[in-house]
This record gives C-alpha cells, structure tokens and sequence, in this order.
C-alpha cells in the first residue's frame, strides 16, 4: 500500500521550462563570479562538467565532492575558496531566477494535503545543487524543508537521476520499500525510471521532458493540478 509520495521539483512543482531557467541561472552565476576573475565561458563549461561528473558518479563519494573536483580543476584550486560565496549566492541572487516561472503551482496544497493524510512527503529533485539552492527553488513554491522527511542535495546523495541507485538511496534513507511509494515527476526518463524497481509512478505533463519521445501511454499522467485531484480521492493513513 501506497504511503510515502515523492516529488520532482523542475517541471513538476516548479512550473518552467528547463533550458530557460539553466540560461537564467547560469547568467547569475557568472556575473557573481566575473569581478573574482573567472571567465563566463569558463564558468559554464566547469558547471557542465561538474554537473556530468555527478551524474555519473558511481557512489565512492558525495555528489558534491565530485562536483568540486571537477570545479576545481577546470577553475583552479583558488575557487574552492569561494565555497562560501556561493552558498551566499544560492540564498541570495540566486532567487531572481524565480522570474522564470510561468504560472501558478498548487505544490504547497498538494504537499499539505498529502502529509494531512498520513503520508511521508519527500522532495527527490535532482541532487546536482547544494542544500542551499534547494532551499531558495523549493520558497518559490511555497514551501520549506520541513514540509519533507528528506530534501536530496549534492551534500547528502552519492547518485543522480536516473541512475537507480539515486532512488534506492532514498528508499534506504527514509526505510521504505519500493512497493510503499508513488514517484511524481516530468521527466519519462528521469523520474519515470522509479518504475523500474518497483515504484508506482505518476507522469507531470504541464512541462514535460520525453526528448527521446519515449511511449509514454503506459504512465498514469496529468498535470499537477489533475495529480492534486487523485491525491484527494486517496485514503487517510491511520
């Protein structure tokens, strides 16, 4: 049975188009790094190589270590000095990138209605940015850490979508089976995949990524609103 719901955040919660918010983002990102002497171009190919490495990350240590290990050896080891800029960045420039939203998202109703039936609410986005831009993303819908029993980030993951083991870490961290869960997203191939290991699943289409344009009858789908509908015909946990 069906207890413990889990949330992509871009796309599913967060209405917006991706390579729009990754233009708007990294525009910030390298205007707060330009007046310490790193390049935008450098910038950009160290945060898509960085990005890559976590990806592919095979758990011998934390996403963020990969991340700065690549950051570091593309940028120089003078970056890592900036560690803490950038956690200031992410609470705080960072959050003009909320102007690419488009439309409203009735994330936190979902999020309070499904906790107010006794389920477990986590936020499974995509590890690839530390705790303290999840936390900036997450405000844009109206919500907060606490709204979740676990909020991945780069500092506390050792995989990514759609590598199973991104999802099977959860399953160990929270101690729930597959079976208990039901995995939201917009993305066929990254959040869809939670199916593969027995994770009933529900297809966000409001911004949908099928790149491959993968079949995609077989998913449950709608949009969050329409999710928001199901969840209120599912039982109250005692």
């Amino acid at each position: 049975m069906i207890n413990t719901v889990l949330m992509d955040l871009d796309g599913t919660l967060l209405p917006f188009d991706q390579e729009e918010f990754i233009r708007t983002y990294f525009g910030l990102l390298c205007k707060r790094l330009a007046p310490m002497g790193y390049a935008p171009d450098a910038v950009v190919a160290a945060m898509w190589q960085g990005s890559k490495a976590m990806v592919q990350n095979d758990g011998a240590v934390l996403n963020r270590d990969r991340f700065w290990d690549v950051f570091a050896r593309m940028l120089g080891e003078s970056i890592c000095e900036e560690e803490a800029r950038l956690d200031e960045f992410y609470l705080g420039e960072f959050d003009r990138v909320k102007a690419v939203l488009r439309g409203d998202t009735c994330a936190k109703e979902l999020v309070e209605l499904l906790k107010a039936k006794g389920y477990t609410v986590v936020l499974a986005t995509n590890p690839l940015f530390p705790e303290q831009a999840q936390r900036t993303r997450m405000s844009w819908a109206g919500l907060t850490p606490s709204d979740f029993v676990l909020v991945t980030h780069y500092g506390n993951s050792h995989f990514c979508k759609p590598n199973l083991r991104y999802y099977e870490e959860i399953l160990q961290t929270i101690g729930k089976t597959p079976a208990e869960c039901l995995m939201i997203g917009n993305s066929v191939a990254e959040d869809m995949i939670a199916e593969t290991i027995g994770m009933q699943t529900y297809l966000i289409t409001g911004h949908i990524e099928n790149p491959k344009n993968e079949p995609t009858d077989r998913f449950t789908q709608g949009t969050l609103a329409d999710f928001l509908d199901y969840a209120r015909t599912l039982p109250t946990l005692s």
